[in-house]
């Protein structure tokens, strides 16, 4: 479906961004990928991995309609992934996370409207589920931003529709980094905040090829969900390294104990 076709992902430099462009490359025969993001260190490292003819970076903020507007012209398909997604980061920066995450899907969906854009995708999170903390409530509205916009586009062919999934194994911000490097380091013991908090997994490569599949399933306004297993976050520590202490350290600002 995407041969000779146009792809823009907002805050593409990112973990998704980077493992989806390096695996639609390989596998379909597109016209180009657009990378837009506001993190030009990024851009010059992903410009230096991938040297393909078909990659175009755009330096923009989801926040600046016109230039998103601008980068959108001649695309087909939209994913948004762009979105302040530190728990803790959003509760003491709440302006910051709703002008990212609530007032730039907002941006998203009139540039792909006014630009006849086909199909845009958005990433959310099992925290917009109920959420209690500002990043999940953010998600939450950016979701039925997305969902809504099916209702005003009028004759326009453009579609919005979500994938929602849990913690990506290894991403930015995951503890399962953390874990391996209190390992390699031998430092003293592994910091959980509660005996009996429990995540959603799933992996990059399923995310994306997740995104692929919703992309060919989706008819505008659905919420798909990827079926993933939940682990302990104790059980987690312990296949890492069994004999390691674990030191309590609280819940953190906005963080539930299970996750919907």
């Amino acid at each position: 479906m995407f041969k000779n076709k146009s792809i823009l992902i907002t805050g593409g430099t990112g973990s998704f961004g980077k493992k989806f462009i390096e695996t639609i490359l390989k596998e379909q025969d597109l016209k180009r990928i657009v990378v837009y993001s506001r993190d030009e260190f990024k851009q010059d490292e992903m410009q230096k991995k991938f040297t393909s003819s078909k990659l175009r970076f755009f330096i923009g903020d989801v926040r600046d309609y016109e230039r998103l507007d601008f980068a959108m012209r001649g695309i087909d398909y939209v994913i948004h992934a762009a979105a302040l997604k530190q728990v803790v980061a959003a509760e003491y920066n709440p302006t910051e996370c709703l002008k990212t995450n609530v007032m730039g899907a907002e941006n998203v969906i009139k540039a792909s409207i006014n630009n006849n854009v086909r199909k845009v995708i958005a990433l959310s999170t099992d925290k917009a589920v109920n959420p209690v903390n500002l990043y999940g409530a953010t998600k939450l509205a950016s979701d039925k931003l997305f969902i809504a916009a099916n209702n005003i586009v009028g004759k326009n062919k453009t579609r919005f529709s979500i994938i929602r999934y849990g913690n990506v194994i290894g991403s930015r911000g995951s503890v399962l980094p953390l874990f391996l490097n209190i390992k390699k380091k031998k430092k003293k013991n592994f910091p959980i905040t509660d005996l009996r908090m429990t995540r959603f997994w799933i992996s990059l490569d399923e995310v994306v090829y997740f995104a692929i599949k919703s992309f060919r399933m989706m008819i505008g306004g659905e919420i798909l969900i990827k079926k993933s297993p939940s682990i302990k976050i104790i059980d987690l520590a312990k296949a890492i390294n069994p004999k390691e202490k674990i030191n309590i350290i609280g819940i953190r600002p906005g963080e539930k104990i299970h996750e919907s």
